[in-house]
């Protein structure tokens, strides 16, 4: 998602905002880092909330004209025997620094808590995560990409020259958001990529939201197989309806992506988490509890 919303977003960032951000909720005290677990576990982490006045580019054919909503902002921790993997990075934790939200038409973004102190409060703070992937580089997704500078960035190659060509450069609050990724190590893939080597956790290309968009198969020896969305999907009913945003970058690879995502989990039987469905959030444990 993209509006002149970064423009506001500025401010919180670099502005005559003088005192540095916070960096984690008093709550969130750090713990020592967790030892490598011994069976696959799936931590839900909260990165944000988006109020939308406005929904009607999240279709192009008009279905949500005139209808407000609110977002959750998901990321993703998968910790397993031979490391672990931060799926998506949320909005910038600065926004944290302003409890009453960056607002700009239609959005209104908040950070209740810190990506930063909810993996530290877990004991995974982000310089011991080993791997980190994204479902797409948009800026509620990539917003705390340098916190994993030292990780593995595993992306797909598509996604990766769509995140650093010239355009987005120029789209400096959020391109400096992810901008140290760049001299990263990197895993890059086209189709699929299997994280660990044994079917856990696989990342599969889903194009169409942006040209290298992907999703994540985690499968998990109680509680089943589950399926994150990334934005193919932003709500449930554009899961039903199939509706395709007006900003997406190819509307026939976002139709055709929509057909393999529905046949991968008709195959494998996983639970379907859309990433930004409040009620999918709301049914999940949250970190530090976890699914496994």
């Amino acid at each position: 998602m993209r509006s002149n919303v970064l423009l506001a977003l500025a401010c919180v960032l670099f502005a005559g905002c003088s005192k540095a951000p916070v960096e984690a909720p008093k709550e969130e005290k750090a713990k020592p880092i967790e030892p490598k677990v011994d069976a696959l576990r799936l931590y839900v982490l909260d990165c944000g909330h988006i109020d939308i006045a406005d929904l009607s580019i999240f279709d192009r054919g008009g279905a949500y004209d005139g209808r407000a909503d609110k977002f959750v902002d998901t990321c993703y921790l998968a910790r397993h025997p031979k490391g672990d993997l931060l799926w998506d990075a949320g909005l910038p934790d600065a926004i944290h620094d302003a409890p009453d939200g960056v607002r700009e038409a239609p959005f209104t973004l908040k950070v209740p808590k810190t990506l930063k102190g909810q993996l530290e409060r877990i004991g995974v703070p982000p310089e011991a995560i080993e791997y980190f992937s994204i479902s797409h580089s948009h800026f509620d997704h990539l917003g705390n990409g340098n916190l994993f500078k030292d990780s593995t960035f595993i992306v797909n190659a598509k996604e990766l020259a769509h995140m650093f060509r010239d355009e987005a450069r120029k789209d400096a609050q959020t391109f400096a958001n992810y901008a140290d990724l760049e001299a990263a190590k990197k895993s890059t893939f086209t189709d699929s990529y299997d994280v660990f080597g044994d079917g856990a956790v696989i990342i599969v290309s889903m194009p169409g939201h942006t040209p290298g968009h992907s999703v994540l198969l985690i499968n998990l020896e109680h509680s089943g197989p589950v399926l994150l969305s990334g934005d193919l999907y932003h709500l449930a009913e554009a899961r039903e309806r199939r509706t395709v945003p007006s900003f997406n970058s190819d509307a026939g690879e976002t139709l055709a992506s929509m057909t393999k995502f529905e046949e991968l989990a008709k195959a494998s039987g996983a639970r379907v988490i859309i990433q930004h469905e409040d009620a999918d959030f709301e049914n999940l444990p949250r970190a530090p509890a976890y699914l496994d």
